[in-house]
């Protein structure tokens, strides 16, 4: 009668969750095996057990999730009796099994570990509160966690519990922008290696070629002693010092090589994203493919060039800088080129792939030249929170970097890089090329 009540009870199970229009975190997929069941010796009665156990079926049930799109659906799949369980063979007259219920959660490999916490803290608290085991893939391709329990109501708590985690890592800086949507300018040479030579000048590496530059060590990397009365990196009379009154070191501006963007990257960034799985990234991909319609529209099906001039700091004073950039002026007016954006902030936010904080943001369109958030830390790197640009806005303050055109929008990933050095592409839209006569 107790196995009997157990697989009632089950059959029963409902899990309530709350379905919301964002993109899910994770998909449930029940399973559960062996019951709770101590056997006697009666051969009969096992026999009849057997007989009513064969009679359940599976079924399919609705299980939504917080955060999660409409029509998620996994199957649920009832208890089941292992054949092994009731062997006839006996030890000292009964056997015994133990319930065993699973959810696999797709969460994505970026997200475990604030699951685990330092040192395992936080996942080690989880098991030990809720009874249940958290099973982590052994590949880092894999995205998906194992919730082990002995009963549904145990592995459910625990899995409404890491979604409060992951909920609360999403919103914060720990877990960082992981793709972006990018109108690429490195794939125009010539602008490439004035990026180069910009960088070289400023360094003090004017005898370096592109790819010398580009490459060099971290050794290559150390203070460059420059004399403000020949490259004037400072529009001021250096601080007086008991060894030195006619030089300074990049140190003391806090500049170094790390904060330059690499100009085989460069870019205008349209809308930051974070696409934590693989779920969430094919959704964007869709998103992309879907409105490339109305991307076209909103540009009229001419194609899309823009003009750099000179330099400007995105907050702040000059000599407190933390980002540097060179603004951009859209060719025959930028009203084509906003309307286009605007199209892509709305639907990516309307799949859910926008977090609340960056559906707020107005666009400012800018090419990053210098950004302090890309600085390298050793331990004998001081800490600088920004840089003094003075010098560097005397020297290229109204630089002519030219006109471009630009070809492609791309869904772009941080952190990983194709053949030619840019950001690896997850999906591509052709902008037009050719004036088109009516």
């Amino acid at each position: 009668m107790l196995a009997l009540f157990r697989v009632e009870r089950a059959l029963n199970l409902t899990i309530p969750y709350h379905i919301s229009k964002s993109v899910p975190y994770f998909q449930r997929c029940y399973s559960c095996g062996g019951m709770n069941n101590k056997v006697g010796g009666n051969n009969n009665n096992r026999a009849e057990e057997r007989k009513k156990h064969k009679s359940i079926a599976s079924v399919w049930r609705p299980v939504s999730i917080q955060t999660c799109s409409a029509d998620v659906r996994t199957e649920l799949t009832e208890p089941h009796i292992n054949p092994t369980t009731f062997s006839d063979k006996e030890e000292g007259g009964s056997m015994s099994s133990t319930d065993k219920h699973s959810i696999s959660l797709q969460v994505g490999s970026s997200l475990f570990r604030f699951i685990k916490g330092k040192g395992g803290s936080i996942q080690s608290t989880i098991e030990e509160e809720m009874g249940i085991k958290i099973i982590f893939p052994s590949s880092s391709n894999e995205e998906s966690i194992i919730i082990e329990g002995t009963s549904p109501d145990s592995v459910t708590r625990a899995s409404e519990r890491i979604q409060l985690i992951i909920d609360a890592a999403v919103k914060s800086p720990a877990l960082d922008y992981s793709h972006f949507v990018s109108l690429p300018l490195a794939i125009h040479p010539q602008l490439v290696d004035k990026l180069f030579n910009f960088q070289n000048s400023v360094l003090g590496l004017q005898n370096l070629t592109p790819n010398e530059a580009s490459s060099s060590s971290s050794k290559d990397r150390e203070t460059f002693k420059v004399d403000v009365t020949k490259i004037p990196l400072v529009s001021y009379p250096p601080k007086s010092s008991p060894t030195s009154t006619s030089k300074t070191t990049l140190s003391d501006l806090g500049i170094d090589k790390s904060i330059f963007i690499n100009p085989k990257t460069f870019h205008l960034t349209v809308l930051m994203l974070k696409l934590w799985n693989k779920e969430r990234v094919d959704t964007a991909v869709k998103i992309l493919k879907g409105i490339e319609g109305e991307i076209m529209e909103a540009l009229g099906g001419q194609p899309l060039s823009i003009k750099l001039k000179g330099l400007d700091c995105m907050k702040g004073s000059f000599a407190k800088a933390r980002v540097l950039y060179a603004p951009v002026e859209v060719v025959g007016g930028e009203d084509r080129l906003l309307r286009a954006c605007k199209v892509i902030h709305e639907a990516f936010t309307k799949g859910g792939l926008v977090l609340e904080k960056d559906a707020k943001q107005t666009l400012k369109l800018h090419a990053t030249v210098m950004n302090v958030r890309h600085r390298k830390r050793t331990k004998t790197t001081k800490k600088y929170d920004s840089f003094d640009a003075r010098g560097v806005m005397e020297k290229y303050g109204s630089e002519e970097w030219g006109e471009y055109l630009i070809p492609q929008l791309h869904l772009s990933q941080r952190f990983v890089y194709d053949e030619d050095g840019y950001y690896h592409r997850c999906a591509s839209i052709l902008l037009p090329q050719n004036v088109q006569v009516d």
